[in-house]
């Protein structure tokens, strides 16, 4: 609670600091100044290879009795291979079965030493998680259980057979709405060609065809060891964080790292797709692959979007799309960095009648902004707002265990939270314009719609520029 208080003043006691400088109560020295700049945590990340290979990372921390572990593999459904929804299976078939042992069994182990076991998949990425009280009585059997859990998943059929219904029954629900069709359909369209366009969950098509024996061999592969990042952090020494990775480590699968994907790339035209549906509004996602993990324009690209569309109330999309015309409720943009690509994406949902003039704003707002950048002002305001809430990042374990793992899973340097906070304060308005118009070109653009009519981009007039009130926000008057 304290690291949260601290963290939430910041940007209180820096204004304070420049009120009473500017009164002359006390002198400014650039010592002043910089201690009254949020700073990136200083976290002791250590480092260190298993001899399986696995890499792995550890932050010692006594704040709470906890130890919090949790295992990254390039494991998601960028590696399905055709086969959509395999890696998704995969995942959550863990824990449903080991060898002597059922889920009932599991769950009931973990539980009852007041453990948390947890699984996910996603693009890049399949990940393993186990919270559990750092005191030997507590750790030791749970990580027994643990080591198990990932030594001899069985993958049993009834499981697989309830899983993969469960699934089937999702993706029959996702057709009467509108939102995952349209994500779908973005994502299809910006990596036509690439398996990050494949759907992660499967289709209705190919999860009926996926075998038991499909899903040992794929976790056999990618939750190698040496695919395998380890990230640990908690009340335990560094002796002992040694031990339990390098059980965890002998307990995985023998192999090796998966070999790189190629990088996706950039549409060079607008494409414009359409699905029909009776809605009362139009969903509209727009976009293209412009970015990946490792790209040295992350930073000014973090911080323009901040201006752009990610800054909440405080962003150009929603000063003039929303608060000046109503035409939509919530409008915003952002870039997700994936490992060979990540797309920019803008999404909004408006009243059918709204559609063609919300489209066309948006549109023009992130042409002007790609041309000229963002001023001064505006840089500033992000970059306080940015730098105000970034010691947040780390305020407790499961945030902590969430950055190593992402550090370790994209080769990030070790120092790389004091790096990002860095670049942040050095990032100029000219950086960030040179930024926008390397990686994103606004002509090719994809639009994505969903809703009872295909929306029109139309000529936007200086008149409407400058903040015509047009629609009404949905739902208000």
């Amino acid at each position: 609670m304290k690291r949260l208080i601290k963290g939430a003043l910041l940007p209180v006691l820096a204004v304070l600091l420049s009120a009473c400088q500017s009164m002359g109560a006390f002198p400014t020295t650039e010592a002043q100044v910089a201690a009254s700049e949020p700073q990136a945590p200083a976290l002791d990340i250590q480092s260190w290879q298993t001899a399986e290979g696995a890499r792995v990372l550890f932050v010692a921390s006594d704040a709470l009795p906890m130890l919090d572990v949790r295992l990254v593999m390039a494991a998601g459904s960028s590696r399905d291979n055709g086969v959509a929804g395999l890696s998704s299976l995969t995942s959550a078939l863990l824990g449903e079965g080991a060898a002597g042992l059922n889920v009932d069994d599991i769950s009931r182990g973990f539980e009852d030493h007041g453990a948390q076991f947890d699984v996910g998949s996603y693009r890049d990425m399949g990940v393993v998680e186990l919270r559990t009280l750092s005191d030997p009585e507590f750790r030791d059997p749970v990580l027994t259980l643990f080591n198990q859990v990932i030594a001899t998943p069985s993958f049993p059929q009834d499981a697989l057979d309830r899983i993969r219904t469960q699934m089937m029954q999702g993706l029959r629900m996702e057709q009467q709405v509108p939102g995952p069709q349209v994500k779908k359909a973005y994502m299809a369209t910006v990596f036509a060609g690439h398996p990050y366009g494949e759907p992660s969950d499967g289709t209705l098509a190919t999860l009926p065809a996926i075998t038991r024996e499909q899903l040992v061999e794929f976790y056999n592969t990618y939750y190698a060891a040496g695919n395998t990042v380890i990230a640990m952090v908690g009340d335990v020494s560094r002796e002992q964080a040694e031990q339990i990775a390098g059980q965890i480590s002998q307990s995985l699968p023998e192999g090796g790292a998966a070999p790189p994907q190629s990088r996706a790339q950039a549409l060079t035209e607008r494409k414009h797709e359409h699905i029909n549906f009776p809605s009362a509004q139009t969903h509209i996602l727009l976009g293209n692959q412009a970015t990946w993990r490792g790209n040295p324009d992350h930073v000014a690209l973090y911080v323009g979007n901040m201006v752009l569309g990610g800054g909440g109330f405080a962003s150009i999309l929603t000063d003039e799309v929303r608060q000046k015309r109503g035409y939509v409720y919530g409008i915003g943009s952002g870039f997700s960095a994936m490992a060979s690509g990540g797309p920019f994406q803008v999404s909004f949902k408006t009243a059918n009648e709204n559609a063609d003039d919300a489209l066309s704003l948006t549109l023009k707002l992130i042409d002007d902004f790609v041309e000229s950048g963002p001023t001064e002002t505006q840089l500033e305001e992000a970059r306080t707002s940015i730098l105000g809430s970034f010691a947040l990042g780390t305020a407790d374990n499961s945030d902590i265990i969430g950055q190593l793992g992402a550090i370790g899973f994209y080769d990030l340097p070790l120092d790389y939270l004091q790096w990002f906070n860095q670049q942040v304060q050095n990032v100029t308005t000219n950086d960030i314009r040179e930024a926008f118009q390397r990686h994103l070109v606004p002509a090719n653009l994809a639009i994505i719609s969903i809703g009872p009519q295909a929306p029109e981009v139309k000529a936007v007039g200086d008149d409407l520029q400058a903040g015509e009130q047009g629609g009404v926000v949905d739902g208000e008057k």
